[in-house]
């Protein structure tokens, strides 16, 4: 089964705790704090396998977690990282937040990698905290929440033809005709449900990747059909192969059929405009195809080179292979509009994270949020005073009081966070 498109829920491994504890040696007075470092959780990774060529797997697994960090020990001992959890995907995955919209990752080359969700940063023992006004402190942290996130992963085949044309017009014979790929052949609409690949040898030590698209109708740009799902994976070809059927077996006029297919791919990414494309005028062997051949030469202005053929019979099949080999060998390979470039630095404006926000619920309670606060909470120690205590300060320093008292906050209110109330004191 060939899957292109799935959401997965990605969660990366919480930090590991840092502890508070002492030295305690018998020629040592005085010892002072000794608490180690929580170890960072796991990261969660993308890497691109060349081996494979859908998202499967997603269907399958939808949950990925990361290990957490292990906790700091005694003596200073720093806990133990977790490992990144390595996730395989296809070449041509993009990785998008749902949430967001925001492009995390597009996997194009063999070996490339993506951190797509961040593990969290081990908390810190109590030895970090020492200081000469406080030399033996009982604070410690507990460690950072691991990125978590809802992604939507697609996949956008990485071939070097495309073909495309209208539901039998007679694309999967001519892939089977050229390559060793058997796809399905039959004579109703849409036979083709998800893209085939094949492998076309020249014969002359050349050699490309041909996608068999599923086909095309009037509003694809607009989902119509297969729409989208047989779109998306047009944009990364580098040649489109146009098959036209020339014999007109369902009474449709085959240069209309040719300016539609091209109004469909401009009206889903103009760019698609510029792509070099080839015309076939295919089932050559059928009568009245040598003259609706020529009444479509006589309306084509656009310089599109046309190759007439018989996929059924194999006639003209190699002139129009070397001419799209020939095509190949002047067209770069598409890529994505991405900096890559690791010595030029861009900058971009980010809208500032909000530390926190403060709603009512119906009960008269003040309910605070926020990624900031919320990620400090988690980092605190409630059951060590000076942990609590400065949780206070750090509430202090980024304005919650003061945003509190001027939303109407009194002495006794109650205070929501998460699952956790507190009380309100002047």
């Amino acid at each position: 089964m060939f899957v292109d498109q799935v959401s997965v829920y990605v969660k990366a491994g919480d930090g590991g705790d840092g502890i508070a504890a002492y030295r305690r040696e018998i020629y040592v007075p005085k010892g002072g704090p000794a608490g180690g470092d929580g170890g960072n959780g796991g990261d969660i990774i993308f890497k691109v396998d060349e081996g494979l060529n859908t998202l499967m797997d997603f269907r399958y697994n939808r949950h990925y977690k990361a290990k957490r960090g292990e906790n700091g020990m005694g003596k200073n001992k720093h806990g133990r990282n977790a490992e990144a959890l390595m996730v395989d995907v296809p070449p041509g995955t993009t990785v998008s937040d749902e949430d967001t919209g925001e492009v995390i990752a597009d996997l194009t080359e063999h070996g490339q990698e993506a951190v797509i969700a961040k593990g969290g940063r081990g908390g810190r023992g109590n030895s970090r905290f020492a200081s000469a006004k406080n030399p033996a402190p009982e604070l410690s942290e507990n460690g950072e929440p691991g990125q978590e996130r809802q992604i939507k992963v697609e996949l956008k085949l990485i071939a070097d033809v495309g073909l495309v044309g209208f539901p039998s017009a007679g694309k999967s014979t001519l892939l089977s005709v050229v390559s060793a790929a058997k796809p399905k052949t039959a004579e109703y609409h849409f036979t083709t449900l998800a893209p085939n690949l094949g492998v076309v040898d020249t014969g002359d030590q050349r050699s490309f990747v041909m996608a068999d698209l599923p086909g095309l109708i009037e509003g694809a740009h607009e989902g119509v059909g297969l729409g989208h799902q047989f779109l998306r994976h047009v944009e990364r070809t580098r040649v489109i192969l146009h098959v036209v059927d020339m014999a007109s077996i369902e009474q449709r006029d085959p240069f209309e059929d040719f300016k539609k297919i091209n109004h469909e791919l401009q009206e889903y990414d103009l760019k698609l405009k510029e792509r070099p494309q080839i015309i076939v005028a295919n089932k050559m062997d059928m009568p009245g195809a040598e003259e609706n051949l020529k009444k479509f030469k006589e309306k084509l202005n656009d310089n599109y080179p046309v190759y007439p053929i018989s996929a059924l019979t194999k006639e003209g099949l190699r002139d129009a292979v070397f001419a799209l080999a020939d095509l190949l060998d002047r067209t770069p390979r598409q890529t994505e509009e991405i900096e890559k470039s690791e010595e030029q630095v861009v900058y971009r404006y980010q809208k500032e994270e909000t530390p926190f926000t403060i709603t009512r619920d119906p009960d008269g309670a003040y309910v605070l949020s926020g990624a900031k606060l919320e990620r400090l909470f988690k980092m605190t120690d409630f059951t060590k005073d000076e942990a609590i205590q400065r949780f206070a300060r750090q509430l202090r320093g980024m304005g919650v009081d003061d945003a509190l008292r001027k939303r109407g906050a009194k002495d006794g209110d109650t205070i929501r966070l998460l699952d956790f109330e507190f009380e309100f004191i002047e």
